[in-house]
């Protein structure tokens, strides 16, 4: 983490649980980020949170630094079958995410930690609910689907967290939310911690109306995108897209690089095109089988897999290590996802590209960005004769395993919102 990203206050001064402080210290975890020194003195002295802050400025470790010590300093009742933390967030990604980060945290804890997420290992999740666990991460359906059959209950719940909140509104989340915390004890008889990239009117009523007066804790950013990330957008007409985006990934060669896209077809469709021009690459979006999507995101995280193609359901959430460049193959429609996507580069003070196609068919959403984010994206000619000849894309789809190879599991022939 870089130091200009970081305050002067230490997570030592802060009355930590010495448990949480051991694991803190193996970490090397010195000195909070700003959403940090202003959410933690108020969480741990037990008010309710709602706090804003861009991705990738230290949420997560926000929140869980906060959970950990609630449960950790207050006695739990006989709890049997009863979870006494309950994380949720929006995207199966996410919620591994926050697990991977709840071990380096509670490494040195006897708290137990379960996930719960659609998609797969059902029966695996089932049974490490069974065996009784203290905080359970997942997405809201996932959750649901296990509470509806009382595989857990929520009658003694000490600490609730909603994490990336204005995503759970944009993908449709919020009547699951809501069926969960009418569920729970009263607000003002657990901790409820509430973050998310924007503090809309939609958020902010869901925050009063189910925390305990809430503390608003707002980070601004100094401008809406990060200023070690250069942006370029080029005018591409639609079929030069392809042969200017291998262009240019033969002139950057990055070695990790995200191609944002806006549907399934067109990222299988760049897919084949990439991989007949031996550029290695792989798709993540929400037809990639779990097992697949997960091994796919750890050869990428490695440095294994210099590109992946992503609808937005990679946008938000995922801590990717040293994304030097993101391509929006397509402009997104939403003016805030631009910022999200190329908020993947340059994080933790590190530098980035940012490389946007403004085509025929995506060029509308431009002057709603640029007006967004407050400057105009500098603009790079595309030169006649500078584009390749590109070989054709492979004959290889890019699909979920069939019905005919995989059977469904339980929770796959419910409807899963998550």
């Amino acid at each position: 983490m870089a130091e200009t990203h970081l305050t002067n206050t230490q997570f030592s001064s802060l009355g930590l649980s010495p448990t949480i402080m051991e694991g803190l210290d193996d970490a090397n975890f010195i000195k909070c980020t700003p959403i940090q020194a202003k959410t933690l003195p108020l969480s741990l002295a037990g008010k309710d949170v709602a706090g804003q802050a861009q991705t990738g400025t230290g949420k997560t470790m926000a929140f869980l630094l906060a959970t950990y010590h609630r449960l950790l300093t207050k006695k739990p009742i006989d709890n049997k079958k009863g979870i006494r933390a309950l994380i949720i967030a929006p995207t199966r990604e996410l919620a591994i995410q926050i697990a991977n980060d709840a071990k380096i945290i509670g490494q040195h804890s006897d708290l137990k930690v379960g996930l719960a997420y659609g998609g797969t290992d059902y029966e695996k999740q089932r049974k490490t609910l069974d065996d009784g666990i203290d905080i359970l991460i997942g997405t809201p359906g996932r959750i649901i689907d296990f509470f509806k059959q009382k595989v857990f209950h929520l009658r003694n719940l000490e600490v609730l967290v909603l994490d990336e909140a204005d995503r759970m509104f944009d993908l449709g989340f919020i009547n699951d939310i809501r069926y969960l915390l009418r569920r729970l004890p009263k607000p003002e008889e657990r901790l409820n911690l509430l973050f998310s990239a924007t503090l809309s009117f939609k958020v902010t009523e869901l925050a009063y109306e189910h925390m305990n007066n809430p503390e608003m804790v707002r980070i601004e950013p100094e401008q809406i995108t990060a200023k070690q990330v250069k942006e370029s957008v080029y005018y591409p007409a639609d079929n030069e897209k392809i042969p200017l985006l291998i262009h240019l990934l033969t002139i950057e060669k990055p070695e990790r690089g995200i191609i944002f896209i806006n549907t399934k077809h067109n990222a299988d469709r760049l897919h084949r095109y990439l991989d007949g021009n031996g550029l290695d690459n792989a798709v993540l979006s929400g037809d990639v089988p779990q097992k697949k999507r997960q091994a796919i995101l750890t050869r990428f995280q490695e440095g294994k897999l210099p590109l992946l193609i992503a609808t937005d359901v990679a946008a938000r959430g995922l801590h990717i290590p040293a994304v030097s460049h993101v391509f929006n193959f397509d402009l997104p429609q939403d003016p805030e996802d631009y910022v999200h996507r190329i908020g993947r580069t340059a994080r933790s003070g590190a530098s980035g590209l940012a490389i946007s196609f403004a085509c025929e068919t995506y060029a509308y959403s431009l002057p709603d960005i640029e007006a967004y984010i407050s400057h105009k994206i500098p603009f790079e000619p595309i030169y006649s004769g500078s584009l390749p000849d590109i070989k054709p894309a492979t004959k290889k789809t890019y699909k979920p395993t069939s019905k005919k190879r995989r059977k469904k599991t339980r929770s796959e022939r419910k409807p899963q919102p998550s």
